[in-house]
């Protein structure tokens, strides 16, 4: 799945409470409100360097509260209209499972990809060959920052009083060039 790390970073971004409003156990794509300089965050990081990974829980299957294909299609609805805002994320990594799920097959306690665990972020590191020190993750909770730091990327907490792009602004002004050239 990987080439040896030597690939472009990654800009990694919890989904809810990140790049969209938080609403409990969302997937209609109507429903979907952006935070604040989300796209721009977006571009910022790319025209840095980075590639782009959302990774996120979505427990909302394992409620049976969606469907997998619900979750896909959600991420299909944010991807086309982050496009036509000069966005792109490169991939899309999301883990249904939880331990108190409604359905069997996702009623997994402690998922190896269900945050805080790394497995989503490992994964998409391998997926582009890229350095954990050299990436980057955003999220809103404790869970996120536990995951980035047990997969060995530097996290950023997002409480969402300022606008995204400023908060990956800052992050990118704090990292030099020498810091990417870390393996």
């Amino acid at each position: 799945m990987s080439a040896s790390p030597g690939g472009p970073p990654l800009a990694l971004f919890d989904r809810d409470g990140v790049l969209i409003v938080d609403k409990p156990y969302q997937s209609d794509p109507d429903g979907i409100v952006w935070m604040p300089g989300a796209a721009a965050a977006l571009r910022l990081a790319r025209a840095a360097g980075f590639r782009i990974v959302v990774v996120t829980n979505q427990s909302a299957v394992a409620r049976g509260l969606c469907s997998e294909a619900d979750v896909q299609a959600f991420h299909r609805a944010m991807a086309l209209t982050l496009e036509a805002s000069g966005a792109h994320v490169d991939a899309w990594h999301y883990c249904p499972y939880h331990a108190d799920a409604v359905i069997a097959r996702y009623r997994i306690a402690d998922h190896p990809d269900r945050k805080p665990n790394p497995g989503m972020i490992l994964r998409a590191l391998a997926q582009f060959g890229a350095r954990a020190g050299a990436s980057f993750l955003i999220g809103d909770r404790q869970s996120d920052l536990d995951a980035a730091a047990r997969a060995g990327v530097p996290g950023f907490l997002y409480a969402g009083d300022q606008a995204l792009d400023a908060l990956v602004g800052a992050i990118l002004a704090g990292r030099g060039s020498a810091e990417l050239a870390k393996p």
